[in-house]
Order: structure tokens, then C-alpha cells, then sequence
């Protein structure tokens, strides 16, 4: 007998077997017998929608055998809103659950829908946050959810030094240069960027970008700086040219930097220049993607003629 079979607390409930279509299944699923017997049990209570604290052990169970299940996911947020269950109580069981199960979307969209019952950010929420990071710096799902968090509790003006603190421990943390991006240019209400918080970022990015001129992430960002500055490449020409020679090549110090100066050659139109580099890319410096460098070199001219 089961756990549930022979539990009385569940004597009332006749469970609900998985139709696996018919008594010899083309495939059917190894579910091992606990995990089915506990399903059974979940088809039976959802059939009757019920909300009690008794089906809200049994998503617990259920979550522990199967933590990427998203119908019992939903079914616990329910049943949680229905019995008035404190959030942050919630949030404590959950913090487990997501430091045993770190790339699992479910649970940080349970989380999201949790956090969203509250008016204020618990002050135990941004160090959890850390504390996944320091896991994980590039979890995609924690940094889809922070986002969230920054518009639900509108953290603007308090993200950014976190922000630096973790590219002081790795500048190539390219998650934490799109968290960037986002909390300077991300607010939704429209507002203009002045032209001091450009000539900050584009610092910023430049300081970066000497401290490991490989890191492609900078180059990038800059680049992108530029775009929202209207500006074109050539502003940061000379900077770019501290590390890339077309001249001395072995004395090029990032790869990015001759993308980048490529770029600005192709705006000027100076096609010689431009296709040095692109040259100097695909024979040296970047030859795993030698057919993107030459279609990038037979592109020249064309916009123009």
C-alpha cells in the first residue's frame, strides 16, 4: 500500500490514475510508484478543486519528486491564495526548493507570483538574490525575475552599485552588463537620457574595456551607447585604436577592437582600411568565423554604391 492509500486523512478521496491510453501503452512512463500514487491523488483533488492544507502538502511532495511540474506549480499558488497562507512563510519554503533546484523556471515564476501579493520588497529578498548569484552569476531565471522586481518595487535608483560590485568581481559577467543596459535605459515611463548619464556609461564601459580589452561584453555596450547617443563608431576611434593596429598586428590587443574599427573605416567609407581588418580577423585573430569576416568584407561599398 501507498502513502496516501493508506493514509486516513485521504480516505474520502478515490484517486485518479494516469490514462496512459489504453492497458498496453505504446509508451507509457517510468514513473516510479510513489510518484504516481501521489499524482493520482493531486487528479483527484483537482477534479474537485479543493483548497486545503492537506493538497497543499501533497504539491509539496509532489514538487520534491518533480520540481519542473507547472500544473501543480499553479494548483499551490491557488490553493496558498485561497487559504490566506502568508507569503513570506511561503517564500521560506521556497528559498530551499530554489538553492536545490538552480536552472528551474517554475519555481521563479511561483516566486514572482508570491512576491506580487506584497506592497513592500521583504528585506530578505535582494540577499537571497545574492546568494543564487553567488551560485550562479549568469542564471537567467534569477536575472528574468530581478528585472521583474526592479519594476514591481520600482528599485531604479538602488540597483546600480550592486550592479558594479559584481562586475568588480568579473567584468566579463555578461549578465550583469544587460542588467546594466536595463536599469539605465529599461524604465518604461518614457524619460530622456541626458547626456551626462552617456558620458558616464561610456566611461564606465571604457574603464572596462582597459581592464580586459578580449571582454566582448564593453564593446558592446559602448557600441550601444553610441546608437542611443545618435552618435556614429568614429567618436571612440582613437580609443579603439589604443588597442588594434591594422599596421602591427602583433601588437592588436583585442579582436573587438578591430570589429569595431572595421566598422568605423565602413562609415567613413574608407574601404581599404576597413577590409585590413576584417582580414586580419578571419586570418588571425578570429579564424573559427572566417566566412562571417569575409561576407562582412564583400559587404563593403555596398551600402554606399
Amino acid at each position: 500500500m501507498g502513502k496516501y492509500e493508506e493514509s486516513e486523512q485521504w480516505e474520502d478521496i478515490v484517486p485518479i490514475p494516469q490514462d496512459e491510453g489504453g492497458p498496453n501503452p505504446l509508451a507509457a512512463i517510468a514513473y516510479t510508484d510513489e510518484y504516481s500514487e501521489a499524482m493520482s491523488y493531486l487528479r483527484a483533488a483537482m477534479a474537485k478543486n479543493e483548497m486545503s492544507e492537506r493538497a497543499l502538502e501533497l504539491t509539496q511532495h509532489i514538487i520534491s519528486m518533480n520540481p519542473a511540474h507547472y500544473t501543480v506549480w499553479l494548483y499551490r499558488a491557488e490553493i496558498l491564495k485561497s487559504l490566506g497562507q502568508d507569503p513570506l512563510q511561503e517564500l521560506g519554503w521556497l528559498n530551499k526548493v530554489s538553492l536545490r533546484h538552480l536552472k528551474n523556471y517554475q519555481i521563479w515564476h511561483h516566486r514572482q507570483v508570491i512576491m506580487s501579493q506584497l506592497s513592500t520588497l521583504p528585506s530578505t529578498e535582494l540577499p537571497f538574490l545574492a546568494r543564487m548569484f553567488a551560485k550562479d552569476a549568469k542564471n537567467y531565471h534569477v536575472w528574468s525575475y530581478r528585472q521583474w522586481l526592479v519594476r514591481h518595487f520600482s528599485l531604479w535608483d538602488s540597483e546600480l552599485p550592486y550592479i558594479e560590485t559584481l562586475l568588480r568581481v568579473d567584468v566579463r559577467n555578461n549578465s550583469a552588463w544587460n542588467h546594466r543596459w536595463f536599469i539605465t535605459f529599461g524604465r518604461e515611463d518614457d524619460q530622456e537620457i541626458d547626456d551626462a548619464t552617456l558620458a558616464r556609461e561610456i566611461e564606465y564601459a571604457k574603464s572596462a574595456i582597459r581592464q580586459a580589452p578580449q571582454n566582448q561584453s564593453p564593446w558592446n555596450y559602448v557600441r550601444g551607447l553610441l546608437r542611443k547617443k545618435g552618435n556614429g563608431l568614429g567618436e571612440l576611434k582613437a580609443f579603439a585604436g589604443e588597442f588594434a593596429n591594422v599596421e602591427r598586428e602583433d601588437e592588436v590587443r583585442s579582436s573587438h577592437a578591430l570589429d569595431f574599427l572595421a566598422d568605423v573605416w565602413a562609415e567613413e567609407e574608407k574601404d581599404e582600411l576597413a577590409e585590413k581588418a576584417l582580414e586580419l580577423l578571419a586570418r588571425r585573430f578570429d579564424p573559427i568565423r572566417k566566412n562571417y569576416w569575409d561576407y562582412r568584407r564583400s559587404l563593403l561599398g555596398k551600402a554606399t554604391a
